[in-house]
């Protein structure tokens, strides 16, 4: 596939969650993937792509991709449920973000942090200020990550704005764009041309003890777990799909880190749950064999489903590789939701059902 001609470039594209709403918007996107098996997973799907590392790459490589840059920088170090390591670092990469904002170079402190993810984080920004310093910038470009990185975008709407861009950011949960988990992610819109903005919710916010049906009646309700893939809860989305995998399926604390085990359980014992249902036997499937029978296992076509991929998206890679593909990426449905809103497009029907 040609991506000399792209409209746009992903940088850490993984298996294509920005790129699969960017293609139904008829935005010809080539991403930058390290991940072999995700690289897999995104060609098949016909979606550009360069295996490679993002810091190899820079603007000139792209001639064509002035109209949008989209991100996801790895997330583990910032996660939660992570070691930690690059919010302890949070200070140290606000302090380089400046000194960028500065055009010093930072190469070798990035090269010092102790998980050289940390760093990543700051790739777009990289990005942004030499395609402005070549003085062909980005028309628009849009970030996400996990809620610990919003002060690193603030940081960089500081900077952008200081270079001519209107710039939007905060805190947008998955539920409310018609995703059926809990997933929360820090956004960050800049547009050179027009003003930056997020997308306004489609759907309810998810309440503990809120029943579906109340709330804004201007808003659609939220999507159960039960309703995104067959079984489930019935009274709330999905958690959070993370990384991570058991015998067979994914680990429940695949969907939710810390808690999410007792969560699932607690909500089948209390009837609030639509049984798992396949066309086999219980007795047949791997997840059971040698455990429990009432085991409750997020299998990876289901995991793929509660991030809104489409049930056909041609995953690649082992059982292991393609549930870690499916937890790093973005959530299609979202994705869509915030591009509209940064290109002033209007969402497609399939993304607001």
């Amino acid at each position: 596939m040609d991506v000399s001609n792209a409209d746009a470039v992903d940088l850490f594209g993984g298996p294509g969650g920005w790129d699969w709403a960017a293609k139904s918007l008829g935005i010809n996107v080539t991403g930058i993937e390290k991940d072999h098996a995700a690289c897999e997973t995104r060609r098949a799907a016909g979606l550009g792509t360069v295996e490679g590392d993002v810091r190899d790459y820079g603007p000139s490589d792209f001639p064509a991709a002035r109209y949008l840059k989209i991100g996801s920088p790895p997330c583990q170090p910032y996660a939660v449920n992570g070691l930690g390591k690059g919010r302890a670092a949070l200070d140290t990469v606000l302090a380089l973000a400046k000194r960028m904002a500065s055009r010093e170079d930072i190469s070798h402190d990035l090269a010092a942090f102790e998980d050289e993810r940390i760093g990543l984080v700051l790739e777009p920004l990289r990005w942004a200020l030499q395609a402005i310093d070549q003085k062909r910038p980005y028309e628009t470009i849009t970030l996400e990550q996990v809620p610990t990185v919003l002060p690193v975008w603030e940081a960089l709407a500081i900077i952008l704005r200081a270079e001519g861009y209107s710039v939007a950011t905060g805190r947008l949960s998955a539920e409310e764009y018609g995703v059926p988990q809990t997933r929360v992610r820090a956004i960050f819109v800049a547009r050179l041309h027009g003003e930056a903005k997020l997308p306004a919710p489609t759907h309810r916010k998810y309440r503990k003890n809120v029943a579906q049906e109340d709330g804004d009646q201007s808003l659609r309700p939220w999507v159960s777990m039960a309703e995104g893939i067959g079984w489930g809860m019935t009274h709330r989305p999905g958690l959070t799909v993370t990384v991570g995998t058991g015998a067979g399926g994914a680990d429940p604390s695949c969907v939710g880190g810390s808690g999410a085990r007792a969560t699932l359980y607690g909500e089948r014992d209390a009837a609030r749950w639509v049984p798992f249902n396949r066309l086999m036997s219980t007795d047949d499937l791997p997840a059971y064999k040698g455990g429990r029978k009432d085991q409750i296992r997020v299998y990876a076509q289901d995991a793929a489903l509660l991030q809104s991929f489409p049930s056909d998206h041609p995953w690649r890679g082992s059982r292991t590789k393609v549930l870690e593909q499916i937890g790093n990426a973005f959530p299609p449905r979202m994705a869509e939701q915030v591009l509209c809103a940064a290109l002033g497009l209007r969402p497609s029907l399939r993304s607001v059902a």
